[in-house]
C-alpha cells in the first residue's frame, strides 16, 4: 500500500489536470464568470441600479413603474452597450495576442508592444485630421475608422513579418526590435499631428491614445461584430496549425500544415481584430499579453482551448477593468488604456524576470 500511494498520487493530479483543462469546464467556468461580472457591472455607474432592482428593470419582476422606466433607459441606452464593447474588444485584444504568440513562438509578442496597435491609431488619427479637413467639418462617418484602423494595423503587421522573415525564417529578435522602431515611428507621426491638430481634433485623438469605451453605443458594438465572428469562425482553422508551429516551420509543413497560408491567415486577423477594437476604443495595451499567460498556467499551450478560452477571459479581464475605471475617478471616468498599462507593465515586467531566471539556469 504504502509502494503503491505515490502512484495513487500521481494518478489523482493527473486525473484533475485533466478535469481542470477539459474544454467544456475550462468554458464553462469562464463563461459563467463573464455573466457575474456583467451582472455586477450593470449595476455600477454615476446612476446605480441595485440589484434587486435590476430583474425589473429586465422585466423579469415587478416595481415601481417610475424607477423600471429610469432603469430601462440607463440599462438599454449607456450600460448594455458599454458592457457589449468592453467584451468585445477583451476578446478582440486578447485573441490577437494569442494568435501572434503562437505564429512567432515568442511569449513576448503582443499587439501593443510590437507596433501593431500604434499603427491602428497612427491610421485613425490621419482619418481624423485629414479626413475632418477634406471633408470641410462634415461629420466623418463612423465606419470610415474601423477601415483604416485596420489597414494600418494590417501594413505593420504585414512590414514586421516581411522584416523578420528571410529564406522562410522568422526571426524572433528581429520582429520585436523592429516592432519596438515602427512603434516609436508611429508615435512620432502621432505627435506630428497632434501637433497640426485643432482642439477639436486633438480631442479625438487624445482619446485614441489613451484608450476608452465612454460614448459607448450599440452602433458601435454593431460595426465590430463581424470581426469578431469571424475570429470565432477562423479559431478551428487555425489552432491545429498554432499548435504544429511551435515545433518549426518546417516540422509543421511535413505534418500537413501550409505554413505560409496559416501566417496570412493569422496576420490578416491579428490586423483585422486590432484594427477594429482601436477604432472602438483607442489603444489599450497590454490585454494581448496578460491573457494568454494566466491561461496557459492553468490550461496548457494548446491553441485548440486555449484561443476560445482567450476569447472569453479577455472580455472578462477587459469588462472587470472598464468597471473599475468607472469607480476609482468616480463621478469622472480613468480611461481605461492608463488602467490596463498599469496593471499590465509590472505583469511584463515579472514574465521577462522569469525568462531570465530560467535562461540563468
Amino acid at each position: 500500500m504504502t509502494a503503491a500511494a505515490p502512484a495513487q498520487a500521481s494518478a489523482r493530479r493527473s486525473a484533475w489536470r485533466n478535469a481542470i483543462r477539459s474544454p467544456v469546464i475550462v468554458l464553462g467556468v469562464l463563461l459563467a464568470a463573464l455573466v457575474v461580472v456583467a451582472i455586477i457591472a450593470s449595476t455600477i455607474g454615476a446612476a446605480g441600479i441595485p440589484l434587486r432592482r435590476l430583474a425589473a428593470a429586465f422585466g423579469l419582476a415587478s416595481g415601481d413603474p417610475d424607477l423600471i422606466a429610469r432603469d430601462r433607459l440607463v440599462l438599454w441606452s449607456i450600460r448594455l452597450p458599454r458592457i457589449a464593447l468592453a467584451c468585445m474588444i477583451g476578446a478582440l485584444l486578447a485573441a490577437a495576442g494569442t494568435m501572434m504568440q503562437g505564429l512567432f513562438r515568442n511569449p513576448l509578442a503582443d499587439p501593443g508592444l510590437v507596433g501593431v496597435s500604434s499603427g491602428a491609431g497612427l491610421a485613425a488619427a490621419v482619418t481624423i485630421v485629414l479626413g475632418d479637413r477634406l471633408l470641410a467639418g462634415t461629420p466623418l462617418p463612423f465606419e470610415v475608422l474601423p477601415f483604416a484602423a485596420f489597414i494600418g494595423a494590417l501594413a505593420v503587421t504585414t512590414m514586421l513579418y516581411r522584416i523578420a522573415t528571410r529564406e522562410n525564417r522568422t526571426s524572433v529578435a528581429i520582429f520585436l526590435l523592429a516592432g519596438i522602431a515602427i512603434g516609436a515611428l508611429a508615435a512620432a507621426a502621432i505627435g506630428l499631428l497632434v501637433f497640426l491638430a485643432d482642439d477639436r481634433q486633438l480631442r479625438d485623438i487624445t482619446f485614441w491614445m489613451l484608450g476608452a469605451l465612454g460614448g459607448a453605443t450599440w452602433a458601435k458594438a454593431a460595426i465590430i461584430t463581424p470581426f469578431l465572428v469571424a475570429l470565432l469562425i477562423a479559431i478551428p482553422l487555425i489552432a491545429r496549425g498554432l499548435d504544429l508551429l511551435v515545433l518549426g516551420e518546417a516540422e509543421a509543413f511535413h505534418m500537413g500544415v501550409e505554413v505560409e497560408r496559416l501566417k496570412r491567415l493569422s496576420i490578416v486577423l491579428v490586423s483585422a481584430t486590432v484594427g477594429a477594437a482601436v477604432a472602438v476604443s483607442g489603444v489599450i495595451g497590454f490585454v494581448g499579453i496578460v491573457v494568454p499567460h494566466l491561461l496557459r498556467m492553468v490550461i496548457g499551450p494548446g491553441h485548440r482551448l486555449l484561443l476560445p478560452a482567450s476569447v472569453v477571459f479577455g472580455a472578462i479581464l477587459l469588462l472587470t477593468a472598464d468597471t473599475f475605471a468607472r469607480i476609482l475617478a468616480a463621478p469622472a471616468e480613468l480611461p481605461i488604456g492608463i488602467l490596463t498599462a498599469a496593471v499590465g507593465a509590472p505583469f511584463f515586467l515579472a514574465i521577462l524576470l522569469r525568462q531570465r531566471s530560467v535562461v540563468a539556469l
